[in-house]
């Protein structure tokens, strides 16, 4: 699991790849170094598509998400590598005690069910 701070930038509209596919892309705006900000592009995935209604433009998040790396061979023999970045939890650093979005359902799961609740848990992988 990885964690970064930084300003929303865009939020795009959710791309409906297949009948049973879907996806959506944020960029986030990363200012480590001031001078150098970083825009990094998050992307979200089926029922996660959702997890970034309620943000704004320019609001500070907090976002978790997982490092994910594919290989593709085309049909001509050529191998080719993606990376993406899988947003999994967006949370508000404005507002204290905030809930994230996207842990709020594992976590009332686990404690109805009485287990405990481990980073992840509700990854299809």
């Amino acid at each position: 699991m990885m964690k970064i701070t930084g300003k929303i930038l865009v939020i795009n509209d959710i791309q409906q790849v297949s009948d049973t596919f879907q996806k959506r892309s944020f960029v986030l705006t990363y200012t480590e170094n001031p001078q150098y900000p970083e825009y990094i592009t998050f992307e979200l995935l089926q029922e996660r598509c959702s997890l970034i209604d309620g943000f704004q433009v320019e609001q500070e998040v907090e976002v978790s998400f997982n490092l994910r790396g594919r290989k593709w061979t085309n049909p001509e023999g050529e191998t080719k590598y993606f990376t993406s970045l899988q947003a999994w939890r967006i949370a508000s650093l404005a507002k204290e005690g905030a809930q994230p979005i996207g842990q709020k359902d594992t976590v009332q799961q686990a404690t109805e069910e009485g287990t405990s609740a481990v980073d992840g848990d509700d990854l299809p992988f």
